[in-house]
């Protein structure tokens, strides 16, 4: 969680984007509203648990689970 930085963009074990962190609350990744869909969830702050975190691999934060997955895992606050 060390090397996780503010505007890191994470992505699923898939490639696909999941979001881009704000910052490191505890054992979360906070993301930045801007990629907290539509509807319901828009301008929402989205949670990833870090124990989704498979590696940090230069400015990206690669997730163990699929974006799809994850973001259906993510928490909302």
């Amino acid at each position: 969680m060390q090397n996780i930085a503010e505007h890191m963009e994470v992505i699923g074990a898939d490639g696909v984007h999941v979001g881009t962190v704000d910052r490191v609350e505890g054992n979360r990744i906070k993301l930045r509203r801007k990629d907290s869909g539509e509807g319901s969830h828009k301008g929402h702050h989205h949670f990833v648990d870090k124990g989704l975190v498979a590696d940090v691999e230069g400015n990206k934060v690669r997730l163990s689970a699929k974006a799809a997955v994850a973001v259906t895992m993510e928490e909302e606050k």
